[in-house]
């Protein structure tokens, strides 16, 4: 079996075949500044219909930390990144993203903060540039109400770049649930966890993979993960209407006693209808959580791997890789690549 890599660098990467070779080189340049070539970088390619993995292959040709996961079809942003830290095996890991706006360079600050007894050093912005107003109020505002619903802290405006200790990432791996929210998955976690400010850059190419209907839903994943309020908020709407429906009654039948009759068909339809909107939507958040209980309950594989790469070798794994332990994952990708010599100048020290 091959030394373990001092560092992993995991890039989940969707159509960014215009800015990932810039990605590699920072990427790199900033690893081998702090481990030098004890580190791997694994480029996960979530279903792109573009050159994304004729260029990780490229790059997995050429440089011998480069491994290349390409999945069997677009899992979505937390999948991806959940099946890059499962093909991960450094004693470090470092989650960011491939577009460039979280700047890989960062890595040499947040390593000396790990040194100090960190577990997880996480990225929490100060600025983002380069993104719409829009975008901007409707994540400041997501962060806030998350804080305020979740029962776990979970830090506001941090997105998944994270430097993380071994034994938190497996953790993160143990833990099931396939709607995953990472961010929140970590901070439920514990241990010390540390900010380190920065200002997010803008993309250094292509377009957001995140329109607004992935937002919301990556919104209704996150809350439903982490906290039950919504279904508290349904009962207690439920208790004020029955509460509003009981004093109507009690008016109704007053009039009755004193001989008047009940007068306005559209205030009673007014009435009904509200009544009817509240049942519904108490209803549809009972059924955020129901189809949640379904989908886990149906226990398919949390994502699939169609192929690996390591230098011009491709290799399969198995169909039940993304729900083997930790440490079976590890086995399953040295066994893939039982015959490769292991990466060239890897230090010998390990950190602590």
């Amino acid at each position: 079996m091959t030394q373990a890599p001092l560092l992993s660098i995991v890039a989940p990467c969707h159509n960014e075949e215009e800015g990932l070779r810039e990605f590699c080189r920072r990427a790199a340049a900033a690893a081998q500044s702090v481990t030098g070539d004890a580190f791997e970088l694994i480029l996960v390619d979530d279903g792109s219909s573009d050159r994304t993995w004729e260029i990780i292959s490229d790059l997995a040709a050429h440089i011998p930390q480069v491994l290349g996961v390409r999945l069997l079809r677009n899992h979505g942003h937390q999948l991806a990144s959940t099946a890059g830290l499962s093909a991960s095996r450094g004693e470090r890991v470092l989650l960011i993203d491939a577009d460039l706006q979280d700047p890989p360079e960062l890595l040499l600050m947040m390593m000396p903060i790990m040194e100090r007894g960190a577990d997880v050093v996480y990225g929490q912005r100060t600025r983002r540039q380069g993104e719409s107003w829009f975008k901007l109020a409707s994540a400041s505002l997501f962060y806030r109400a998350l804080s305020k619903l979740a029962s776990v802290t979970i830090p506001l405006d941090t997105g998944d770049f994270r430097l993380m200790r071994r034994r938190v990432v497996d953790i993160l791996l143990a833990m099931p649930e396939r709607d995953r929210f990472i961010r929140g998955m970590v901070s439920w976690i514990g241990g010390r966890q540390v900010a380190l400010p920065y200002e997010r850059d803008a993309r250094f190419a292509g377009s957001t993979k995140y329109p607004l209907r992935k937002m919301i839903n990556f919104a209704l994943d996150a809350i439903t993960s982490f906290s039950t309020t919504p279904l508290r908020i349904a009962t207690w709407l439920g208790m004020m209407s029955a509460g509003v429906a009981i004093a109507l009654l009690v008016y109704t039948f007053v009039r009755w006693l004193q001989g008047e009759t009940v007068t306005g068909w559209s205030s009673i339809m007014a009435a009904v209808s509200a009544f009817s909107a509240i049942q519904l939507i108490c209803i549809g958040i009972i059924g955020e959580y129901l189809g949640r209980l379904v989908q886990e309950s149906k226990k398919r594989p949390m994502f699939m791997v169609e192929t690996i790469v390591r230098g011009s070798e491709h290799a399969e794994l198995s169909t039940a890789f993304s729900e083997m332990s930790a440490g079976d994952k590890r086995a399953a990708l040295e066994a893939a690549f039982a015959s490769e010599e292991p990466p060239r100048s890897q230090k010998n020290s390990r950190i602590g």
